[in-house]
């Protein structure tokens, strides 16, 4: 069994350090722990096979971040998924969701997207909303601001002091739901006290 495991963000130093690519983060840090290189493919995508995920031997995993804007994810995320024949249920897409306070981890299957344009896109072209996710949440934006504008921007300087250990917390969190399995990695993660 192989998961690919998808870290939503967009491409380019602009927006490498915004609330927005925190999946990216998070799959930097996935690829480190598996001794991998991200390399381009001709799916417009970023991307490494592993075998030992969460440091057990045999768990295969695709890591990949798009090299495509958000809007556009789900376009390589289906070609890779079509390419190493990974059904939907065994896709994890690792986002930033602004419904949750920052530091928070929530893991689940399916659902909506919560106009969130990279999780549109993947749903549109996988065909199903039924794919897992691993949700790090960014907090709302103050005041009334947008929340485009929100996640666009860098974390604050109070963020950035716990993001090293956030996104840690979400690798711990991915490697969990493929070792673990759902059910019991929801109750690790969703217990945590923010």
């Amino acid at each position: 069994m192989r998961y690919l495991i998808i870290g939503l963000g967009n491409p380019g130093p602009r927006y490498a350090n915004t609330r927005h690519n925190i999946g990216h983060m998070v799959l930097d840090e996935l690829a480190r722990r598996c001794g991998a290189t991200l390399v381009s493919t001709k799916t417009r995508a970023l991307a490494a096979s592993v075998g030992d995920l969460g440091g057990v031997v045999g768990t295969k995993a695709v890591l990949m971040k798009s090299a495509t804007y958000m809007n556009e994810s789900g376009i390589p995320v289906r070609q890779l998924a079509d390419f190493y024949s990974i059904d939907p249920e065994h896709v994890i897409a690792i986002h930033d969701d602004v419904d949750l306070p920052f530091d928070s981890i929530k893991l689940k299957l399916g659902g909506g997207e919560g106009g969130h344009n990279g999780l549109r896109s993947m749903s549109k072209h996988l065909g199903t909303r039924d794919y897992l996710r691993v949700r790090a949440g960014v907090g709302r934006p103050p005041g009334r601001m947008d929340t485009a504008d929100y996640v666009l921007q860098n974390f604050s300087s109070t963020e950035r002091k716990d993001l090293p250990i956030f996104v840690s917390d979400c690798a711990d969190a991915v490697e969990d739901l493929v070792l673990k399995g759902l059910t019991e990695a929801q109750q690790r993660y969703h217990s945590r006290q923010n």
